[in-house]
């Protein structure tokens, strides 16, 4: 009964408060100027509350949510996973002048050789309809003087755990970019003093693109397996703008050759 009369009493303050603002704002034309300047404060310092609260509920009301790991998988997979960068707020949305190995978050890594950085990295929110990724990735590349450019993705300790040669690892990424560049996914995989390192182009003529490692002609010990990572590289980045709206791993048992 008290929470209802609260909000009865809330509804009714919101009512009156709205018809003082409304009078005021017709009354605007005739009012003493001391008393406009009044309410003018008054009106700026709720304007930016309201503002605040219309952002914040925007974001997290937009499609799609933050948070969300939803995105298709083959039905066999065992292990799919979508990285940090893509599911939700980084503390530190983005950096200009990107010096090599800068981090974005705790997974993904930024690498060089530029002696002068004009590379720029943002984190930005997908609003678009089709989008399933909560967040995307926006690199910047103007000047490039370098002979490389890397974004290194760790890949979680359990796409590792029981990885077999038997498995299938895939990758899809939603790529926008101003012009065409080559796209390289390379899957590196430490097992003991080895890394065993297959490479796939991203094809060029497609958004929404998936890329497969084939695990069964490496030649990977199973049985000392530590860690994975991917590298996407990016020939030729200069003056051109690469957004990766999503990037999202799974893991499949291929078919018996």
């Amino acid at each position: 009964m008290a929470g209802k009369k609260i909000k009865f009493i809330d509804r009714l303050a919101h009512r009156r408060a709205m018809r003082r603002w409304a009078r005021a704002a017709r009354d605007a034309r005739e009012t003493p100027l001391d008393e406009l300047r009044g309410l003018r404060s008054a009106a700026r310092l709720m304007r930016s509350h309201l503002d605040r609260l219309i952002h914040r509920a925007d974001e997290r009301l937009a499609l799609p949510v933050i948070g969300s790991t939803s995105f298709p998988k083959p039905h066999n997979a065992d292990w799919s996973w979508r990285p940090e960068l893509w599911r939700g707020p980084l503390p530190t949305p983005g950096a200009s002048s990107v010096q090599t190995k800068s981090m974005l978050g705790k997974e993904v890594t930024l690498f060089h050789d530029c002696a002068l950085s004009e590379l720029t990295l943002r984190q930005l929110r997908n609003l678009r309809e089709e989008d399933l990724a909560p967040y995307g990735l926006r690199l910047d590349v103007f000047k490039f003087d370098g002979s490389f450019l890397s974004l290194v993705i760790d890949l979680p300790p359990d796409a590792v755990q029981g990885l077999r040669k038997t498995h299938l690892v895939g990758m899809n990424a939603i790529v926008e970019m101003e012009k065409p560049l080559e796209i390289f996914g390379r899957l590196n995989i430490r097992h003991g003093p080895n890394t065993e390192q297959i490479v796939r182009e991203l094809p060029l003529n497609q958004e929404d693109v998936t890329v497969e490692f084939d695990l069964a002609y490496s030649k990977l010990n199973e049985k000392r397996v530590e860690r994975a990572w991917i590298d996407l590289i990016f020939e030729g980045p200069e003056m051109n703008q690469i957004t990766l709206r999503d990037l999202t791993f799974s893991r499949r048992p291929r078919a018996a050759l």
